[in-house]
């Protein structure tokens, strides 16, 4: 004795639906031989590239990552990079100095001479913040004590061994080969010159042995192909 439902489905013609197993096999990287010997199949194609210093999504991660153990276990938040390149919102804070004021004999301001920056600041009605950006050089280097020198390369032996050697098989130069006409394409042209000799134009307009439709161009640059092979 079952339940109802269990009797329906029995009498049902209908077959379980089983769910495919291809997602559950190991993966066997074959696009590079570099990657390939260095894949770990028991883990994952995430946990892989992340091993070897690659990403395997370009946007940003919509869930699905696990925390790593000492970020879990510390309960701590992980420093936030720094960006050198981002621009820090400007704050109108009021700025406290020293100037010299010049009057006339009537008692009117007639010049400020300023002791920190050596001239007034720049007006800014509109407040944007770019203005408090848009600085001389020199005041730059003065205030960021020196020369701003780039962004700073990490060193070549922190860098994963699998970047490296994938970079230096980008680097390489290809070598360029010449095509070869096949057989097939080698006859077609013999059946050509025998019966047109060197007549490109009847070549192009012959139905029977040009039914791809090549054009003259094409067929005398073949000809020519197979002209210099012959000798």
């Amino acid at each position: 004795m079952g339940s109802q439902r269990q009797n329906k489905k029995r009498r049902s013609s209908k077959s379980t639906i089983r769910q495919s197993n291809k997602p559950k096999k190991a993966l066997n990287p074959r696009g590079n031989s570099i990657v390939a010997q260095n894949w770990n199949k028991k883990e994952t194609l995430t946990q892989n590239y992340r091993r070897l210093g690659l990403t395997a999504r370009l946007k940003a991660p919509t869930g699905g990552v696990e925390k790593s153990v000492r970020a879990a276990a510390s309960g701590t938040r992980q420093p936030i990079p720094i960006d050198p390149f981002a621009i820090a919102p400007a704050v109108n804070k009021p700025t406290i100095g020293e100037a010299r004021v010049e009057r006339d004999a009537d008692g009117k301001i007639i010049k400020i001479h300023y002791a920190d920056a050596g001239r007034k600041p720049r007006a800014n009605p509109l407040n944007d913040p770019l203005v408090a950006l848009e600085t001389d050089s020199e005041d730059d280097e003065d205030a960021n004590g020196g020369e701003w020198g780039g962004i700073e390369e990490r060193d070549e032996e922190s860098r994963p061994k699998v970047i490296r050697m994938l970079e230096e098989e980008a680097s390489r130069e290809v070598e360029k080969r010449p095509r070869h006409q096949s057989e097939q394409e080698v006859e077609w042209i013999e059946r050509l010159v025998a019966k047109h000799g060197d007549n490109t134009a009847a070549m192009a307009r012959d139905r029977k042995l040009n039914q791809t439709q090549q054009t003259e161009r094409d067929i005398a640059r073949r000809v020519n192909k197979w002209k210099q092979s012959q000798q």
